[in-house]
Order: structure tokens, then C-alpha cells, then sequence
């Protein structure tokens, strides 16, 4: 698999593509896209470049459809690509973004895919609006799908390592915290991950919850073990 490593390269590749979307059309340019981009091999911060290139010369409302058509190629990388797509809309399409983002989640069925849209959009909204996403967190935590659940630590996690605010981790691990009974393997991995990310940087948030955690009628122990773990970890730093 050829390996495209840097901007430079990618560059040309964009120009082109531009030129196909202009002058041949969505069809044309989806085909270039996968055999241009998606069938190569490159790093997701590079792909993320890639994903904002494109948001600069495809109309806006013709972006979801293109994002429809990329995570349709069931490629990892379309993933990426479409979930920072979603990202740049949010601003303008909040509901419209969440909403698709959780449509190719649940259409993906992996927990990669999961992974990456759900930190790139629902992620990234819990970051940058947190007043707004942390309601709409609460009702997707209700929702019957697996990886939607899931999704809910995965935004944690990444919301709180780029810095959320205190005032807005407490809400957010409250939430973890509800789910801590759950026994789906995929669930559990992911509010795990979101626990274990708020143990490691606000161990005192944590520690106002002792006893809840303590609690085996409500918590199971792969939830405790997430939050030693956090709590380990941030005793390291």
C-alpha cells in the first residue's frame, strides 16, 4: 500500500480533486477520492488536512451528501474525513451534524468508527459547546444502540484531555457514572474510557463520589478498575 506521508504530497492530490468535483462531478470525485486518498496509507491528522480541503471548495449543501458517500465506502479513513466534515458544520448545523454523525455511527457497526466520528463531532461539541451537548449526551444515553452509549465516553474522553472545564466535567461524569452498571463489552469499554480520562486529570471531582462508586449495587467493578487506573495515572503526572 503506498504511503503518502506529508502535506507536500497531499497537495497536488487536493488540486486535482478540486478539478474533478468542478469538472466531472460528486461521482467522479468520490471515485478519485477513494483511489487517491482512501486507498492509501495516511496518518489521521493528515486525512484531518485532508477533510478541511475539501470543506474549502465543496458547496455546504452538498457536504452531507459527500460525507454520505465517503463513510459508504466503508473505509477507516472516510471516517475520519467525514467526522471532521461534521466538525466544521457544527457551528452552523449543530443538530444536523450530531444527527449524521450518529447515523454513521450506528450504520458502521465498529468500534472503531464509533471512535473516531464520536470524538471528532460529539467529541468536539462537548469541548467547544458544552451547555448545548452535555443535554443532548443525557438523551443519547437512553438510546437502545450500543454504540451510541458507547459514544458517550468516547466524547469525554476526548472533551476533558483537551481541557474541559470542571464546571462541565462534573455533569459529564455524573452521567458516566449512570451507566456504570451496564454489562455490553463495547459500552463498557467506552464509558470506561471517559471514566478513567476524568480520574487521571480531576481526581478530585472523583473523589466527591466515593461512595456511589463504592457501591456494588450500582456500579459494577470493571468501572471501579477504570477509575484506579485514572487515578494511578494521575498521581504519576
Amino acid at each position: 500500500m503506498e504511503i503518502i506521508s506529508s502535506k507536500a504530497i497531499l497537495k497536488p492530490v487536493l488540486q486535482q480533486l478540486h478539478a474533478v468535483y468542478e469538472r466531472s462531478g460528486k461521482d467522479a470525485f468520490i471515485t478519485a477520492l477513494h483511489q487517491s486518498v482512501l486507498k492509501k496509507k495516511i496518518r489521521f491528522p493528515l486525512l484531518e488536512f485532508v477533510a478541511a480541503a475539501l470543506s474549502g471548495f465543496i458547496p455546504e449543501k452538498e457536504q452531507t451528501g459527500i460525507t454520505d458517500r465517503i463513510t459508504g465506502l466503508k473505509e477507516i479513513g472516510g471516517n475520519v474525513i467525514a467526522g471532521i466534515l461534521l466538525q466544521l458544520r457544527l457551528p452552523e448545523h449543530f443538530d444536523q451534524s450530531v444527527e449524521k454523525a450518529c447515523e454513521y455511527i450506528i450504520a458502521g457497526d465498529q468500534w472503531y468508527v464509533c471512535d473516531i466520528i464520536g470524538e471528532r463531532v460529539l467529541g468536539h461539541a462537548l469541548l467547544t459547546n458544552p451547555r448545548k451537548t452535555i443535554p443532548l449526551l443525557k438523551r443519547l444515553a437512553e438510546d437502545s444502540d450500543k454504540w451510541i452509549v458507547r459514544t458517550i465516553g468516547v466524547a469525554t474522553h476526548y472533551a476533558v484531555k483537551k481541557g474541559l472545564d470542571a464546571a462541565y466535567v462534573t455533569p459529564v461524569f455524573e452521567l458516566l457514572l449512570s451507566l456504570a452498571n451496564t454489562t455490553d463489552f463495547h459500552t463498557k469499554k467506552g464509558i470506561g474510557w471517559g471514566a478513567k480520562t476524568v480520574a487521571r486529570f480531576h481526581p478530585q471531582i472523583v473523589a466527591q463520589y466515593t461512595q456511589q462508586i463504592g457501591s456494588a449495587e450500582t456500579v459494577k467493578q470493571w468501572f471501579r478498575a477504570k477509575i484506579n487506573i485514572g487515578l494511578n495515572r494521575s498521581r504519576i503526572k
